[in-house]
């Protein structure tokens, strides 16, 4: 049976592949290594295979080959690729993730939708029949503060704004008690107030746990994260600094550049002069 303390963690993913019956290469030989104290953001052009990556590092997709490593109390490496269901599902009660559509319930207030976040980690019959402690509670609700969302926990999420949804989003994955945090696209669907708040939230838990999101907004990378991560085709194309030139946005996005740079405001004097190079 595996278990986690509040070690120092490092997830190291190596050569991982995802291959169609088909044939067709959806990954082709991905791999990073990311640990406590970075936050990283991960980008690329439609279908390079972001959010693929992102399964993988959580179990919802077992890669064809490649490992996915996590070194957890003792010393140990678990490969997240290679175990059996029961330890794939310990793991990932202690790996938070933030949806683009948030995933919460609704009809449910803000307390109670961090608190379910937590289900796995309990018994069938508790949570049927005793439901949460007072101290699960007092807990939850201490989240909820960490997202400035306390004043409203009795509130339907229903009710609330895309910005206050993503907050108690936040505020259920750090509830699970993680050891890495995920975000698919956590601000694809705010304005860019809300989006701000939101990477103002995430930055400083990635000095508790490796923190690895995708994103869109490169502008919002470059102010934020600590390191970017680039897939185009299926592979690692950059693996750095967040402060990226448009002539690397470029070669990233290329036929999808014009609309990156429409939303990181770059001079339209910088785009012209690399279409003039591209050209050349």
């Amino acid at each position: 049976m595996l278990t986690f303390a509040k070690i120092y963690i490092m997830i190291s993913i190596e050569n991982i592949t995802k291959t169609l019956p088909n044939g067709k290469e959806l990954l082709k030989g991905i791999s990073f290594k990311a640990e406590k104290g970075e936050f990283i953001g991960i980008i690329g052009p439609s279908g390079a295979g972001k959010t693929l990556t992102v399964k993988c590092l959580n179990g919802l997709l077992k890669p064809t080959s490649g490992s996915v490593r996590i070194k957890i109390p003792n010393n140990v490496e678990v490969d997240i690729a290679k175990i059996n269901h029961k330890e794939l599902r310990t793991i990932r009660q202690h790996i938070g993730v933030i949806f683009q559509g948030f995933n919460l319930v609704k009809r449910l207030t803000a307390l109670e939708n961090v608190m379910i976040g937590r289900l796995g980690q309990i018994s069938t019959l508790r949570s049927l029949f005793y439901g949460f402690t007072d101290e699960e509670a007092d807990l939850a609700m201490d989240m909820l503060k960490l997202v400035k969302m306390d004043c409203i926990a009795h509130r339907k999420v229903e009710s609330m704004s895309g910005g206050e949804m993503q907050r108690v989003a936040i505020a259920r994955a750090m509830f699970q008690d993680p050891f890495m945090l995920l975000a698919d696209e956590p601000i694809a669907n705010l304005d860019p107030s809300n989006a701000k708040a939101i990477m103002n939230i995430l930055k400083p838990l990635s000095e508790k746990m490796p923190v690895i999101g995708v994103f869109h907004q490169p502008e919002v990378i470059s102010q934020f994260c600590t390191r970017v991560i680039a897939i185009k085709d299926g592979r690692v194309f950059y693996d750095g600094s967040p402060k990226l030139s448009p002539n690397v946005l470029y070669q990233i996005y290329e036929e999808e550049f014009s609309s990156v740079v429409s939303s990181n405001i770059i001079q339209q004097q910088e785009v012209d002069d690399l279409y003039e190079i591209k050209v050349s």
